[in-house]
């Protein structure tokens, strides 16, 4: 098991965006909203947690398009008298989605995800990142690099084992949204929405790009934006919760009801860059006495957005298991969107 300190990996996020050239400068005010990414663990991504939690809705008559990549490298190993869990691997995941806007304030979309497992190629560059540091490696120096090995049984009996590489699609979210609230002035912008996601079991339970479960999620997002004379200022939220049926994943240990929400702020200095952080919560999604799938999560993302020509926006960001072991050790979050 292992933790990222959250100021270092900002530091670098911040260099990057803040070394980028000036000329995508934009004269309209980018606004602070949430990264399209969610807890990528194995176990966790295959269930329908939430990655779009923005209460911004698209326009009546408009599209909107997302592409996201999140890379997840995983290790972590525990065991107690009767279970014995192992997870070491990397985690690829690409989501396209789609929105459209209707009047009243209704929108509607789709989530397609890629998954693919597979030993990867981080190992060697973490583990000599957290030498070099002096941070713990939570026996990940212990075990042969870009290997993977997810693996847990219990009472004798191994439930989970998948050790060749492997992707495919994902299971597909049907999306929707409602505009509860909306105020809009020269300086402020106040956002309260009541969004649905629907997940169904398109994905490969073998492979672990899909659950086998229909997860039913429902969330209030809201958001509050004040243009300053430094920049806009901007926070913003989501909770609510998930009814999920058992799945072929762990199915005698699922807990079919998973309270889940967000928080974040951020700091646009300019239209064209905007700084954030983000934590993604939610309660244990299996029963079992071992931190990694027993336990709660709490993922922080930090990193900021690009204002790119075109009026294209790009998130980049790093997240970490702030609650250690019950998230990947570390997630390398692209997301490009665009509205039309």
């Amino acid at each position: 098991m292992t933790s990222y300190r959250p100021s270092r990996l900002l530091a670098g996020v911040a260099l990057l965006l803040t070394t980028l050239s000036p000329a995508f400068a934009m004269a309209d005010p980018l606004e602070i909203t949430p990264f399209a990414t969610a807890n990528r663990t194995p176990l966790a991504q295959i269930y329908g947690l939430p990655s779009e939690t923005a209460p911004s809705l698209t326009a009546a008559g408009r599209w909107r398009f997302g592409l996201t990549q999140d890379i997840a490298s995983i290790y972590s190993a525990n065991s107690s008298a009767s279970e014995r869990l192992e997870l070491d691997g990397e985690l690829y995941r690409w989501t396209l989605s789609g929105h459209y806007g209707f009047h009243n304030g209704l929108e509607v979309g789709l989530e397609l995800p890629f998954v693919l497992q597979s030993g990867g190629f981080l190992d060697g560059f973490i583990t000599d990142w957290h030498s070099a540091f002096g941070m713990p490696q939570g026996g990940r120096d212990q075990v042969p690099n870009n290997r993977l090995r997810y693996h847990y049984s219990k009472d004798g009996r191994t439930l989970l084992n998948v050790t060749r590489s492997g992707g495919g699609i994902g299971d597909v979210s049907l999306l929707a949204g409602y505009r509860l609230f909306e105020q809009r002035t020269d300086s402020d912008h106040d956002q309260l929405a009541l969004r649905a996601q629907l997940k169904l079991p398109t994905g490969d339970t073998s492979a672990l790009t899909g659950s086998g479960s229909v997860d039913l999620t429902l969330f209030l997002s809201g958001a509050m934006n004040r243009r300053t004379e430094w920049g806009t200022l901007g926070v913003f939220g989501s909770a609510g919760g998930m009814v999920t049926s058992d799945g072929s994943i762990l199915a005698g240990q699922r807990e079919n009801l998973v309270a889940l929400g967000t928080a974040g702020l951020g700091w646009a200095p300019a239209s064209w860059i905007a700084l954030k952080v983000q934590f993604n919560l939610n309660t244990p999604l299996f029963k079992s006495g071992l931190t990694e799938i027993g336990n709660g999560a709490v993922v922080l993302t930090s990193g900021g957005t690009l204002r790119l020509p075109g009026d294209y926006l790009l998130d980049i960001g790093v997240g970490e298991d702030i609650a250690v072991a019950t998230a990947p050790d570390v997630t390398f979050h692209l997301g490009l969107s665009k509205r039309f």
